[in-house]
């Protein structure tokens, strides 16, 4: 029955990924997956403000194994914690990236050592390799000459970008020790100063933009 699943999880992602929609992927595990409530709503306002999307400004929530996956051509996953994927969750993660689907996934400090476990389920074969600076994710709409910015210190670590290709093609981003996400929120929520707001922002439209494109 489960092959069956799959089968129609394919070709239902082959029917409904051409829509600009964005939903927030809700894991396995423990982990806050709803940290930053404010982020996507305010990043998908920018994105409709600044870059010519028309994406829905109130995202869906989804989980890895359902079929509703693949309605969404990108899926947003944070938090702070461990993460957990079943066989069918990787299996129906896996279907879904492959058939066109992105993933990105930002950690919003201690999901490092628990999503690399997890996306090694997803992809066995493949490693997340380092994206460089002159990547075209980091121009496609705003220029970040230097790669990912740096919006909270953290462990004061360099900001990394971390991808998973299927030949050329970005199937899954991973942001670390950069917390984009904390810079998408509500001003109040962190008092980040604006500019630095802004670069957050700059580079999640940039996110978007390049998975809608490519």
């Amino acid at each position: 029955m489960k092959k069956y699943v799959f089968i129609l999880a394919f070709l239902s992602g082959h029917l409904f990924l051409s829509a600009q929609e964005i939903a927030v992927l809700k894991y396995q595990g423990g982990g806050d997956w709803y940290s930053n409530p404010t982020a996507l709503p305010n990043l998908i306002n920018f994105c409709n403000e600044n870059i010519e999307t028309s994406i829905n400004s109130e995202p869906k929530t989804v989980e890895p194994g359902s079929s509703d996956i693949f309605q969404y051509p990108f899926l947003h996953m944070t938090g702070h914690g461990n993460v957990f994927f079943s066989r069918e969750d990787a299996q129906n993660l896996r279907t879904y990236l492959m058939s066109g689907g992105f993933l990105h996934i930002d950690d919003n400090y201690g999901m490092n050592e628990f999503i690399r476990r997890e996306l090694k389920k997803v992809f066995p074969e493949k490693d997340l390799v380092e994206l460089p600076a002159g990547h075209p994710i980091f121009s496609v709409a705003y220029a970040f000459p230097s790669g990912l910015p740096k919006i909270h210190e953290h462990d004061g670590m360099r900001p990394q970008a971390f991808g998973i290709f299927e030949n050329d093609r970005l199937l899954c981003l991973f942001t670390y020790e950069s917390d984009l996400g904390d810079g998408w929120e509500n001003e109040q929520v962190h008092n980040d100063p604006a500019e630095v707001r802004l670069k957050a922002l700059q580079m999640g439209a940039n996110i978007i933009k390049y998975a809608f494109e490519n």
